[in-house]
């Protein structure tokens, strides 16, 4: 499993010239999902993310979480990040989920940091 995740002051998701999703201040978050993976590293995943301290206090260090500021997340199913590269000139993603398994995990994920954020 893996995220990229980018602090933003906002985000959004275009598809065909229309916005599907949109975010204020928080992270976007580009995860993918790889065959090996399982829910249990997806929960590990979820309570760090929550608790990253990226965000600037009122001294301006790096001290509070997307939870202290009401921040928003948006998440993007990302299985190229599953890719493999080193071989030739194409790149293999035999590594990655099937997406219909990486789209219900996804929503499982998505479902768990709603608990906790917008």
């Amino acid at each position: 499993m893996k995220v990229v995740l980018q602090r933003v002051k906002s985000a959004y998701v275009k598809v065909d010239s229309s916005i599907i999703s949109e975010i204020n201040h928080g992270y976007l978050l580009l995860w993918g999902i790889e065959e090996a993976d399982s829910e249990v590293e997806s929960e590990i995943l979820i309570n760090k993310i929550l608790n990253f301290r990226v965000f600037s206090d009122e001294n301006l260090k790096m001290n509070k979480s997307i939870i202290d500021i009401s921040g928003e997340i948006l998440i993007v199913s990302q299985f190229t990040l599953a890719g493999k590269f080193l071989k030739g000139n194409r790149p293999s993603f035999v590594k990655a989920k099937s997406p219909e398994i990486a789209e219900e995990m996804i929503s499982k994920i998505v479902q768990a940091f709603s608990k906790h954020v917008t």
